[in-house]
């Protein structure tokens, strides 16, 4: 915020006039226009704000506009981008502006305001991950200048008081912030005659200056602790001063981020339940994030991904170890991983942290955070260590880690009790929860009492009220009774953030239809539906999730509170995460809740086709087309010799030789009962997963999906062009010419093209178009500001073209595996070619890892050796460490902000750990809905963290790509810098181009003095580069390579392949 005493001067003012000024593209019919909190400034009222006028100044256009203030005046302000109706079309992201006038303005006089466009990646420094972990320090500059000097003059004559502002978060101890440029003031271009900046707060820099009406360029620089100078990149910045306009006295230059190399990092990533030490109990526990962060930071690494952590609990079995189907949003975490023991048997105390839930004994089960050391007996921690050892497996054993956790919690709560119940973490938590915390408790207790989590069998309770819960809860109630267990996320947090590493969430993209949630809000979700993905890369039959779709209207009556609760109770852990699915907040794919696979659905929003407008292009045979398509020939065709039965079970005869499902066999649902039913009877001639695949086929065979809730609207099916119902069309005059077009348009959000000639409805096209676009602008801005969190979205799938634009309009990260190009016809993604605003990787959960992916296609695997790795010699058969190191180098090189490693591809880096089957590492296959997710890695984290060599060659790829490491080793130590000097003593006159490369190395010795990391990353790239260029040379620098070996030892893991 400017200081209001900034400026000093005795003068009264009457009112001043206020000028804004902005260059901003905007493209027709779109304008510029600035709104505040004042009433002059529509008091954040779009409607009411101040349009700008445009001039074109060169190649920009400049937007600017004024308003007549008081003395004393001051506001919050923000620009947008809005049509000819004062529609907002784009706003500006990161925080509101500030405007104070300065003090000793005089009457009838102008500032100006010349602003730059707050884009969203502009935010992305002030979110915590970077704030609070990364550039911790840097926000640390109580040592800095404060600014809080005054101006003891005010502008007189043709002199003009600019005033610099720049934002630099990057800053370390005792570095300064400088401008220089062509003015004198400015030290014409000298560092040490430039104008020094003062802090102020918030990564903010600030310093003024009086300048006569001349035009000036600048730039802004910095002077670090070294006493060096850098300059940002970028052409050189200008401030005109020479305004005919001799009132302008005041110009404030707010000039955005300093242009520096965009920062650049790398993590890892793991599923909680994947990890193993030495001491979890069958599953990795949350204090054992504290050793993963020391194994990523010894590997140079600013981050840990994680899956997510809720409360999956619905079913009682191996089902629940889908993290993704959550029991309740992001509230309450894993009973799977609270449990946390340290030592050997005969240790006596254990520590808890966590949780409590109301339960009739003896089901334990709500999550709370807080701490109690407890006593534990001898026999307790023999059956603990007993445990330990039965539990150690190759997998997860999911029903039995969750058996034998809450067996040996119980029998410990039970001992201490009062302990637990009396300490004053778990009085605070509970009063600060209570609002979450009841509903929690009250649905896992009814759900164990009732054996079920489906509420509908829950007698009075089925329906939730506040009464019943109240009367449930009551300390009076028999039912009270409430359980601990140790979690301990929040330490483990903490810890992270301290090392310099972020701990990065996930949140899912829907919630289990009999989960707390849709239990105490059914009215935010559409029971009616079920969530899914269209047909792409990771299922060509489109994919079923189970969740009950998002009521959107109901919840922006409240401005999506559901979701700002979720975010806020996460960002308590994590300073970043993962938006699952972020197409569904754009669009979702939405099936009817007895589907039971993902291909006929249709997407949420989108725009039918009308039943009249599909009856004036002269179709009108809807129940043909909206009903599967059965012929004899057809059911002979897939069914065999079993065809008879299957007509007689499952169909009847509407026509010769035409059929339709009977009523207990018209939806899929239906289908798999009756199948079961008959299977269990033996009376069924082929295997019942056969047939259900097939009788589905059946069902699918349409070309219109109705909607059940408006029967007079149509959306046609995914690839019907595909179907035997479109092929056997006797009209094809536009179903049949436009089915391309029907398969573009899903994407892009319409279906009109499916029967309409592009010009027939340019109206309802060009609305369809901006559907999802405005649907994503209503809901992920709200998730972007209920927390400080840095947001990545899992933008894979099939990709409408409005979704990247707005993921960087918002400032989000989207997501690039190499195998799932965005771009089309490309069968292998260029991660050289990657935007900035990406997170890459090589593989990820929901795929095969690195090395089953190279194991599974020997012609893709040929392919991507001659293409990418551009070599005409057959590949290795297994994804040998060298393999795994050019595609994993080719990631770390990348622009993208973030690269982001599975665990699982890199041990492929060290022949060691790759004797495991590469299959055995996937953690999920997304075509199979009841998937076991169980992977365990299998070794340990404290094997790791002793395997300096593996470290050593991780981070050595974050060094070279240039990635920042975490501080403790953004530093090699001085000696590297001798390193120089043995490449200048090394006689090589008989090779006078390596000669040369060399001497370009020893004359940057002294620049490298003060930068030992990059000192050595110079000579390992002089040697490998020379290398190439001249076989000679191999002897040179086997003899250089030993020499800097004598003086360097840690020279020693640089490869020069």
């Amino acid at each position: 915020m400017v200081n209001p005493g900034l400026f000093s001067g005795n003068k009264s003012v009457n009112s001043v006039k206020v000028s804004f000024r902005i260059p901003y593209f905007t493209q027709w019919g779109q304008s510029l226009l600035v709104c505040g909190s004042v009433p002059v400034l529509g008091a954040w009222n779009v409607k009411r704000g101040v349009l700008l006028s445009v001039i074109h100044q060169g190649s920009e256009l400049i937007w600017g506009g004024s308003i007549t203030v008081p003395r004393g005046f001051q506001c919050q302000y923000s620009y947008y981008v809005v049509d000819d109706k004062k529609n907002v079309l784009r706003w500006e992201m990161g925080k509101k502006r500030e405007l104070i006038l300065p003090e000793g303005v005089q009457s009838g006089q102008e500032i100006e305001f010349r602003d730059l466009w707050q884009a969203g990646s502009d935010a992305l420094p002030f979110r915590s991950a970077f704030k609070d972990v990364i550039f911790r320090q840097s926000w640390d500059l109580s040592h800095a200048t404060g600014g809080v000097n005054h101006i003891n003059f005010e502008p007189k004559g043709e002199a003009i008081l600019v005033q610099f502002k720049i934002s630099c978060p990057n800053v370390e101890k005792n570095s300064s912030i400088y401008v220089i440029g062509s003015n004198t003031k400015l030290g014409q271009w000298k560092a040490e005659n430039g104008l020094k900046l003062s802090y102020f707060g918030e990564s903010v820099w600030k310093a003024e200056c009086l300048m006569h009406r001349i035009m000036s360029t600048y730039r802004y620089g910095k002077y670090d602790r070294s006493g060096n100078f850098s300059i940002e990149s970028g052409s050189n910045r200008e401030v005109s001063t020479n305004s005919s306009k001799n009132e302008v006295k005041y110009i404030i230059l707010s000039d955005g981020m300093m242009r520096e190399t965009p920062w650049r990092g790398a993590g890892v990533a793991i599923p909680m339940f994947s990890v193993r030490s030495e001491s979890d109990l069958g599953v990795g526990e949350f204090l054992d994030l504290k050793l993963l962060v020391d194994w990523a930071v010894a590997s140079g690494f600013h981050l840990v991904q994680l899956l997510p952590i809720n409360d999956t609990s619905v079913h009682g079995m191996w089902w629940d170890s889908y993290p993704y189907r959550a029991l309740t949003a992001v509230k309450a975490a894993h009973a799977v991983s609270f449990f946390y023991q340290r030592g050997v048997p005969g240790i006596r105390h254990l520590r808890w942290r966590s949780v409590v839930t109301l339960e009739p004994p003896p089901n334990p089960e709500l999550i709370l955070v807080l701490e109690v050391t407890v006593p534990t007996s001898y026999s307790q921690a023999k059956d603990i260590e007993k445990a330990k050892q039965q539990l150690d497996g190759k997998d997860v054993d999911y029903e039995a880690t969750m058996a034998t956790k809450l067996s040996i919690a119980k029998k410990v709560f039970s001992q201490e009790k009062d302990l637990i119940l009396n300490s004053s973490s778990f009085q605070e938590f509970f009063s600060e929860n209570e609002g979450w915390l009841k509903p929690y408790a009250a649905f896992c207790f009814l759900r164990d009492f009732f054996e079920t989590s489906d509420r509908s069998q829950w007698g009075r309770y089925a329906h939730y009220s506040e009464d019943k819960l109240e009367k449930l809860v009551s300390k009076d109630s028999l039912h009270y009774e409430i359980i601990c267990f140790h979690y301990y996320l929040s330490e483990a947090a903490e810890y992270a953030r301290k090392k310099g590493v972020i701990l990065k969430g996930d949140l899912p993209i829907g919630v289990d239809r009999n989960s707390v949630d849709t239990w105490v809000y059914p009215n935010l979700f559409r029971m009616n539906t079920s969530t899914g993905a269209p047909p792409d890369y990771f299922d060509k039959n489109g994919q079923n999730w189970g969740f009950p779709t998002y009521n959107w209207e109901e919840m922006s009556k409240d401005n999506y509170g559901w979701w700002r609760a979720r975010l806020t109770q996460m960002a308590k852990y994590f300073t970043a995460y993962r938006i699952d699915h972020i197409l569904g907040f754009f669009r979702i794919w939405e099936l009817p809740d007895h589907a039971m696979t993902g291909l006929v659905g249709k997407f949420r929003p989108s725009i039918p086709l009308s039943q009249e407008e599909l009856e004036r292009e002269g179709i009108w045979d809807f129940n043909r087309l909206s009903r599967p398509y059965i012929k004899r020939e057809l059911l002979q065709e897939k069914f065999g010799a079993a065809w008879t039965f299957v007509a007689t079970t499952f169909l009847n005869e509407i026509d010769k030789n035409f059929y339709e499902f009977k009523e207990d066999s018209n939806t899929e649902k239906k289908i798999a009962s009756k199948l079961k039913a008959c299977a269990e009877s033996s009376l069924l001639l082929e295997s019942e997963d056969k047939l259900r695949r097939s009788l589905f086929d059946l069902s699918q065979n349409i070309v219109l999906i109705r909607d059940p809730e408006y029967p007079r609207k149509f959306y046609p099916r995914f690839n019907l062009e595909d179907t035997s119902s479109f092929q056997d069309l006797d009209d094809h005059r536009y179903l049949n010419n436009h089915c391309d077009l029907c398969v573009l348009s899903i994407e892009d959000g319409s279906y009109n093209y499916a029967t309409f000639k592009p010009s027939s409805m340019p109206k309802t096209v060009l609305h369809s178009k901006n559907l999802w676009r405005q649907n994503a602008l209503k809901t992920l801005p709200v998730l972007l500001n209920s927390s400080d969190m840095l947001a990545c979205g899992e933008d894979l799938g099939l990709i409408p073209s409005c979704v990247h634009p707005v993921m960087q309009e918002l400032g989000l990260v989207g997501l690039r595996i190499q195998r799932m190009p965005n771009e089309p016809d490309v069968e292998f993604g260029i991660p050289s070619q990657y935007s900035y605003m990406t997170v890459c990787a090589p593989s990820c959960h929901d795929c095969s890892t690195l090395r089953a992916w190279w194991e599974e296609d020997e012609d893709r695997r040929l392919r991507f050796f001659k293409n990418v790795m551009e070599s005409d010699e057959l590949p290795a058969d297994q994804c040998v460490p060298e393999v795994a190191h050019f595609i994993i180098r080719q990631h770390f090189e990348a622009p993208s902000m973030w690269a982001i490693f599975p665990l699982q591809d890199l041990l492929a880096l060290k022949e060691e750990y790759t004797t495991r089957p590469a299959a055995e590492e996937t953690i999920n296959d997304p075509t199979n809905p009841k998937h076991y997710w169980r992977y365990r890695v299998h070794v340990t984290l404290e094997s790791l963290i002793k395997d300096i060599e593996l470290q050593t060659s991780i981070k050595d790829l974050v060094r070279w790509s240039g990635r920042s490491l975490p501080k403790e080793h953004s530093e090699i130590d001085a000696s590297l810098v001798a390193a120089l000097s043995v490449a200048e003593a090394v006689s090589v006159s008989s090779v006078a181009e390596a000669v040369s490369v060399l001497a370009e190395a020893i004359s940057d010795k002294q620049k490298f003095a003060s930068s030992p990391e990059k000192g050595v990353l110079r000579l390992h790239l002089v040697i490998r580069d020379s290398r190439k260029k001249c076989a000679e040379l191999a002897c040179f620098s086997a003899n250089l390579v030993s020499r800097v070996l004598a003086m360097c030892p840690a020279f020693e893991k640089f490869p020069l392949r």
